[in-house]
């Protein structure tokens, strides 16, 4: 490879995606929330009143999306936007994320983004649910990230309360327990770590000793420069 990818997977609200932002910009590597591909397919399949769980609705929504990204100027003048973080959205993503007609719209996608990462970037970090196994098998560093359930669903209620939406600790983590089961349990690409992958396990940890430990694992697996 001529540039080093990184590549970070985990559940929802397990903090890969802090870690993630926080790792490209300590080491000056590009970054991509991929999940925020599925959002976008979600949030265009909602906005043309369709039905995230129907396949010909979400595949033309990848479809669309494809033609938009490819047409910016940089994948983040789309990926950016504020509504794709609506709770609709985030559900919505992760049914379209089980359809593997719209994974094959996407892996190419990803692909390109982690090979070329772009001038001035000297690598290139992805965090999502199937990095390390599908997308980046190849990656040289890939990070598992984890925590428990509960503290995972206490993290979604104050992301939700920030918002402004009314929710209860009991919905957030029945709404938690349904989404792991649907990226764990699909036939494509289903959430799992990658055989290689280091687990990271932020349940007590603060962003930045969750940081500290990555930086850690990365610098061994690369055997480069001491971080700091």
């Amino acid at each position: 490879m001529p540039h080093p990818i990184i590549a970070i997977d985990g559940p929802a609200a397990s903090g890969k995606g802090t870690l993630s932002r926080n790792i490209a910009e300590k080491l000056h590597y590009a970054h991509m929330d991929t999940g925020s591909l599925y959002r976008a397919v979600a949030f265009e399949v909602l906005e043309a009143d369709g039905d995230p769980e129907n396949e010909s609705d979400s595949v033309r929504a990848a479809q669309s999306l494809t033609k938009k990204i490819g047409e910016a100027s940089s994948p983040s003048s789309i990926l950016d936007n504020p509504k794709l973080r609506e709770d609709d959205v985030a559900v919505g993503a992760s049914k379209v994320a089980a359809i593997q007609r719209v994974r094959d719209r996407l892996v190419t996608l990803q692909r390109d983004f982690a090979q070329n990462p772009g001038e001035g970037y000297e690598g290139a970090v992805l965090d999502g649910r199937d990095i390390g196994t599908v997308i980046c098998p190849e990656a040289s560093v890939k990070l598992y990230v984890i925590a428990d359930i509960e503290i995972r669903a206490e993290r979604r209620m104050k992301e939700l309360q920030s918002k402004g939406i009314a929710a209860t600790s009991g919905t957030v983590l029945e709404d938690m327990r349904a989404r792991d089961a649907r990226d764990t349990e699909r036939k494509s690409s289903p959430l799992k770590p990658a055989e290689d992958a280091v687990m990271v396990d932020t349940s007590q940890l603060s962003e930045s000793e969750v940081l500290e430990k990555a930086l850690e694992i990365i610098q061994e697996k690369l055997s480069g420069p001491t971080i700091s």
